[in-house]
């Protein structure tokens, strides 16, 4: 990830014809997905030589400028003994979420996973001698999981010829198209080899890729497994979805098929201090929000160097995951909804129902939208209510009004489920 605030960037692929075909049903259906920010990074925790080194986890070596030979000796610690796939795998499944992404390899260079391209890895170079990802990988299939790479495709402050270290190396001097043709390439390859179907592969900060650089890689990726999806983070507008900024939502409702990577807390990799846990609300509005958008949301979580994901991470998860077992209809599968713009309310879609996601319920009860097809709408009820009892609905002051009870039924979203006869138009709209 970037260690640098980022805008929204949700742009047209240069793969329009995606949005139709079949190979992207399970991500649009998915809707939620867990990432995980795991490497070296997670043994100083944001902490070297006894100075607080400000920044995200991951970018230590960069912020602290660390050189190479130095950075490499924190191999020789790396041990993550209480590592337990299933956990992880399981965590993510309680959780609601579809698809996990792990970096494979992240800026710093260092593999997290078996490579034959190079020792700098975590079978060859670290005590601990095994491969997580081959271990994810048979959990993934086990629990039905989908299993997603991350990869720092340009970025790499280890290799010379990688794009970002110019502390140990001169950047006149570096050949990055080697680096793509003759380390990246080989080492994607194992990747879509080795660990079975992978779901997407997960690029980023694509910085002076060339269209041409960008496109060979797609086209390496889609030659070694058509189905696996590419991030739009590969660069010059590829890609088979688009990606909004770091933690970044769209104000409104987009077009495109995109997803908002975002962080529990503060930081992606793990980091000692980093206390600012947002709560479960505030997680389950922004998923909402997103999915109401038309968008997916990545949500990560940094295990620390002995494998372990911080109980922060777990317990909220956790939580989202329980709300999801009442109210998962009203996410997984659906469109974005007609009813947007308001500040106390989301919706989202699918043929025959709307989903009004009410965050701050009305004193009285009674929810109040512009008419929504209000002649054929057939019912309303609470999803979370398993009696499904109907809800009074009528027109006042030409509004919409359903009549729920007086407290808020479910906490901290309450879905209404409006019913509509057949296909509807999912267009979403403003309803202000």
């Amino acid at each position: 990830m970037s260690d640098q605030p980022q805008a929204i960037r949700v742009e047209r692929g240069q793969r329009p014809n995606a949005r139709g075909e079949a190979r992207l049903d399970w991500w649009r259906e998915a809707k939620f997905g867990m990432f995980i920010h795991w490497g070296l990074y997670a043994i100083p925790a944001g902490e070297w030589k006894g100075e607080k080194i400000p920044g995200i986890g991951e970018w230590i070596m960069h912020r602290a400028r660390i050189p190479v030979k130095e950075y490499e000796q924190l191999a020789r610690q790396f041990n993550p003994v209480k590592f337990n796939a299933a956990e992880w795998v399981g965590l993510a499944k309680r959780a609601g979420q579809k698809y996990l992404v792990i970096t494979a390899k992240h800026h710093d260079g260092f593999c997290m996973y078996d490579s034959k391209v190079t020792d700098y890895d975590i079978v060859d170079a670290t005590p601990f001698g095994r491969d997580p990802m081959k271990e994810l990988a048979a959990e993934c299939a086990k629990q039905g999981i989908k299993l997603c790479f991350y990869y720092s495709q340009t970025q790499d402050w280890h290799h010379p010829d990688g794009d970002g270290n110019d502390w140990d190396y001169d950047p006149a001097k570096q050949d990055f198209q080697s680096y793509l043709d003759n380390y990246v390439k080989p080492q994607v390859r194992e990747l879509l080899t080795n660990y079975g179907p992978i779901g997407l592969i997960w690029f980023d900060t694509p910085k002076g890729m060339t269209e041409a650089q960008s496109r060979s890689l797609l086209q390496l990726v889609h030659e070694l497994q058509p189905d696996c999806l590419v991030s739009g983070r590969i660069g010059n507008t590829m890609g088979d979805y688009a990606s909004a900024g770091d933690n970044a939502i769209p104000a409104e409702f987009v077009r495109e098929d995109w997803e908002t990577p975002a962080t529990i807390n503060d930081t992606w990799g793990y980091k000692a201090d980093d206390h600012n846990w947002k709560s479960t609300k505030d997680l389950l509005r922004k998923l909402v929000d997103i999915v109401s958008k038309g968008g997916n949301y990545l949500l990560n979580v940094g295990p620390t160097a002995e494998g372990e994901i911080p109980q922060p991470s777990v317990e909220r998860l956790t939580e989202m995951g329980e709300w999801l077992q009442r109210n998962g209809e009203a996410i997984y599968g659906t469109h974005a909804g007609p009813v947007q713009g308001l500040t106390w309310c989301r919706s989202t879609a699918r043929p025959g129902k709307v989903y009004l996601h009410v965050y701050d319920w009305p004193e009285d009860g009674v929810l109040k939208f512009t008419p929504i097809a209000h002649g054929d709408l057939r019912g309303a009820y609470l999803l979370s209510d398993p009696s499904r009892q109907p809800l009074p609905f009528g027109l006042k002051d030409h509004q919409l009004a359903i009549e729920g009870p007086r407290q808020q039924p479910d906490s901290p979203i309450t879905v209404v489920v409006v019913e509509l006869p057949g296909q509807i138009d999912l267009e979403p709209g403003v309803n202000a």
